[in-house]
């Protein structure tokens, strides 16, 4: 089924079918009418002998500089290859896919002046799976994603590297040849209208939003499973205290753990004992924490859904016809949020990591073994994978320091202050893998506990988890190689098991 561009712009979920899911882009006949509509106003600029910018003018400090109508044409296949100047790893095919879709809905706006035959080719290189390779490094996050949209519009262009559809490192032009598809000749403004845009940063932060809205469902579910491990109470989580404080966030989190330990016969038998008079903060205040984490990522969603309903280009042309140079293509408001989202993922691991470490301490555990070891002192148990947990956290913690503060002045002062969104974005990537490992560090830590106590058992959720957990070989026993343990609980959470499991058993999570 395709994703139909008209009227509309993409939204979030659009966007993460076509970049993830391999889905399909169509333009709308009535956009296209539009498209052509609005080229028609480019090309009076194109006649007219006065410096237009993007038109008939250099790009950034050159600006100034008149171009010729003979050399103008030359001028877009001269500013993309001049810009594809990214260097270092390859970014992710979903990355580029998302980046592509999300420009194209500009392109689709009108306010771009590109011919219908360009947008057209930009989803047929989609469409065709074709993946230009846009590289780690090049984009300041201001201007647009310069370098990361140049090696996409070098693709379109039949120059650069791709990968295609078989995922093979090829040249462009052989993919292009081979899905039927020709090279594009850019026109008038056309070259500056396919790199001007937040585009890349954007659609990191819509599949970084998206996984972590996961992870934050899937963290309530591992807390209830340390709180049972711990011998902890749910009475904190009652609906008459919460309501003291009422974070959206903070309801959902605590109503996720309310019905998470439910019925639990472990939580119920140490109800009475007046020597545990109150949790650690670690177990306590998980629903302040989670739920304050849901509410920036419930912000930082709403900065990104203005975003997508934004056409971001220099100049932009308007519907009464004027070409008018702006600034919208800096790229602080989605900086800003990703910086934010960095933030708040490693809170919610850190507190991931204390009640982890606090499973694996005799002087903390209520009567476990120590690292819950099966012969402490001959094993070692879990001990090391703490450490992992941590070094994890720790990365998380460098990867929270803001890339929004920082500002290197491009083209000669002209873009003398950038946003370095491109930078937040890719932070926040690593970031939210970094969590899947941690909390699955917490799931195999806190299901092994569960199952060492045995009589009492857990909650329904925590006894399913404890069987699919150990069917992975991941249960107690003596010490064995810990590494495939760990990435396959990783698979686990990745794959979004720990919430289905929990959902089949007590209803849908908030």
């Amino acid at each position: 089924m395709s994703v139909i561009l008209g009227e509309t712009p993409l939204s979030a979920s659009d966007i993460v079918r076509v970049a993830r899911f391999g889905e399909t882009i169509t333009i709308a006949p009535s956009t296209l009418a539009m498209l052509e509509q609005r080229r028609a106003m480019i090309e009076e600029f194109v006649a007219q002998e006065r410096p237009v910018y993007g038109v008939s003018t250099g790009f950034g400090s050159l600006a100034t500089t008149f171009i010729s109508k003979e050399k103008r044409q030359g001028l877009q296949q001269s500013l993309i290859r001049s810009h594809a100047a990214g260097v270092g790893p390859e970014v992710e095919k979903e990355v580029v896919r998302a980046m592509m879709a999300s420009r194209l809905t500009t392109l689709c706006s009108g306010v771009s002046g590109i011919r219908p035959d360009t947008a057209l080719a930009y989803a047929a290189l989609l469409n065709a799976q074709i993946t230009p390779v846009v590289h780690e490094f090049g984009s300041l996050g201001c201007s647009g994603d310069l370098a990361p949209l140049a090696h996409v519009a070098l693709a379109l262009m039949g120059e650069g590297t791709v990968r295609d559809a078989d995922g093979d490192l090829v040249p462009a032009l052989d993919a292009l040849t081979k899905a039927a598809l020709a090279p594009v000749i850019l026109a008038e403004k056309e070259g500056l209208a396919l790199i001007n845009g937040t585009d890349g940063m954007l659609g990191m932060l819509v599949l970084a939003l998206g996984d972590a809205r996961e992870l934050m469902r899937t963290a309530d579910v591992t807390a209830s499973l340390s709180i049972e491990a711990l011998l902890g109470t749910d009475q904190v989580f009652s609906e008459d205290l919460q309501a003291l404080r009422p974070h959206p966030g903070q309801q959902k989190s605590a109503r996720n753990l309310r019905a998470l330990l439910a019925n639990s016969p472990i939580v119920a038998s140490h109800s009475g004992d007046i020597t545990q008079v109150q949790d650690a903060y670690s177990l306590r205040c998980a629903p302040q924490v989670h739920g304050a984490a849901r509410d920036t990522l419930d912000y930082a969603a709403k900065v990104g859904n203005i975003e997508l309903a934004s056409y971001i280009d220099n100049p932009s042309v308007l519907p009464d016809g004027h070409l008018s140079s702006n600034g919208n293509f800096h790229g602080a408001p989605i900086a800003y949020v990703l910086d934010f989202c960095a933030i708040v993922l490693a809170d919610v691991a850190s507190m991931s990591e204390r009640r982890t470490d606090r499973m694996l301490d005799p002087h903390r555990n209520y009567g476990l073994n120590a690292f819950l070891a099966h012969d402490p002192g001959v094993d070692s148990g879990l001990m090391i994978a703490q450490y992992t947990q941590a070094s994890l956290v720790s990365d998380m913690k460098r990867l929270a320091v803001p890339a929004s503060v920082d500002s290197i002045p491009s083209s000669a002062m002209q873009e003398d202050h950038v946003s370095m969104g491109w930078h937040a974005a890719r932070k926040l990537r690593k970031a939210v893998e970094d969590l899947n490992y941690v909390l699955a560090i917490e799931l195999v830590t806190a299901t092994r506990a569960i199952a060492l106590r045995g009589i009492p058992g857990p909650a329904p959720v925590g006894e399913a988890l404890v069987k699919q957990v150990a069917a992975l070989g991941i249960g107690p026993g003596p010490d064995r190689y810990v590494s495939p343990q760990l990435e396959a609980a990783a698979d686990f959470v990745r794959q979004g098991l720990v919430t289905t499991t929990a959902e089949e058993i007590i209803g849908e999570l908030a």
